[in-house]
């Protein structure tokens, strides 16, 4: 196996549930790692990381070599990412103190990624680099988007407790090199994954993904925020789920301008939307914990792009005034 030491650098909700599945399911195949901080890096050091599988009432526990300080643990062979784009920047130089020749690192992100115009093929503008995104390139140059394999996840994931995740479903992540081109790392971290018990795809257009995936959060994190309610209230307020359905189109018509293909329709995301259940979405999360919320990957850069491709969207520069002003408040 070619990627034996495995970093999970921010194991939170996601991250942690990864590390556990990575620990139990590779044995002493691999060497798993994390970098937590708080109150739930102390429980994991006093008694292992608990994952409570979707269903489960029995959690798998995993001892896992945890940390606060990445500058301890030696440099990796595979890192993965477990932070949110706006946790990146501050993180870029600890990320960067693990890479040694040959090393990747997955990034699981939510949103438009940092690296996103990287040896892209799909529109006109590789290598551009969003300020937003990565002020002043940080991570474009202490990382490298050479590096990054591209993640989409769909994987309900909650910390219940600190040193305790819970899975709200089975799960499901997609993965795909920058440029769109099969690779030896790329098949390699597909298969290690799987074999940890992951649901893996991996894929030679990896954009497609993410603006599938963002057409839902832009849409109905921000707006989850703003009201406090659960995707069962957003679906059956009908001005809620008419103004879902705006923001929606407005990231179809940028995703489709940058030359995103989209898998269904608005109405058939709509009604799949409907059947979520009462889940409270990610963005909500952070607001109820007080910590600072994910909207610059999500919404802000439905506006940058939307003027970078002439592509009017109104009621995202709407959506993301309100969620910013919210989020400014919360965190006074």
């Amino acid at each position: 196996m070619p990627f034996r030491t495995i970093c999970i650098y921010g194991a939170g909700a996601l991250g942690g549930a990864m590390a556990v599945k990575l620990a139990a399911g590779l044995g002493t195949g691999a060497t798993i790692s994390v970098v937590a901080r708080g109150a739930h890096l102390d429980a994991m050091r006093k008694n292992g990381l608990d994952l409570f599988e979707a269903g489960s009432e029995t959690p798998i526990n995993a001892r896992i070599t945890a940390t606060d300080d990445p500058s301890a643990l030696p440099p990796q062979d595979l890192i993965v990412t477990g932070l949110k784009g706006h946790q990146l920047g501050p993180a870029a130089k600890g990320i960067a103190n693990l890479l040694k020749d040959g090393t990747r690192v997955v990034m699981i992100l939510n949103g438009i990624p940092w690296w996103y115009f990287h040896r892209d093929r799909q529109s006109p503008h590789a290598e551009l680099q969003l300020e937003e995104l990565d002020p002043g390139g940080r991570l474009w140059r202490l990382i490298g988007p050479q590096r990054v394999i591209g993640c989409v996840a769909y994987q309900g994931a909650e910390v219940i407790n600190p040193g305790q995740v819970k899975l709200s479903n089975d799960g499901r992540f997609i993965l795909g090199e920058p440029s769109g081109e099969p690779s030896a790392d790329l098949e390699a971290i597909g298969a290690l994954f799987s074999r940890a018990g992951l649901s893996i795809t991996v894929t030679q257009r990896i954009r497609d993904e993410i603006w599938n995936k963002l057409t839902g959060n832009a849409a109905f994190n921000p707006i989850s925020a703003l009201t406090r309610a659960l995707m069962t209230d957003i679906m059956t307020n009908p001005a809620l789920a008419e103004t879902v359905g705006k923001v929606m189109t407005e990231v179809r018509t940028v995703g489709r301008a940058l030359g995103a293909r989209f898998d269904s329709t608005i109405e058939e995301r709509l009604e799949q939307s409907r059947h979520v259940g009462a889940v409270r979405t990610s963005m909500l999360q952070d607001l109820l914990a007080g910590k600072p919320l994910e909207i610059v990957p999500l919404t802000g850069m439905i506006v940058t792009l939307g003027r970078l491709v002439s592509v009017p969207t109104p009621i995202s520069e709407t959506v993301f005034a309100l969620v910013s002003q919210l989020d400014r408040e919360n965190q006074r």
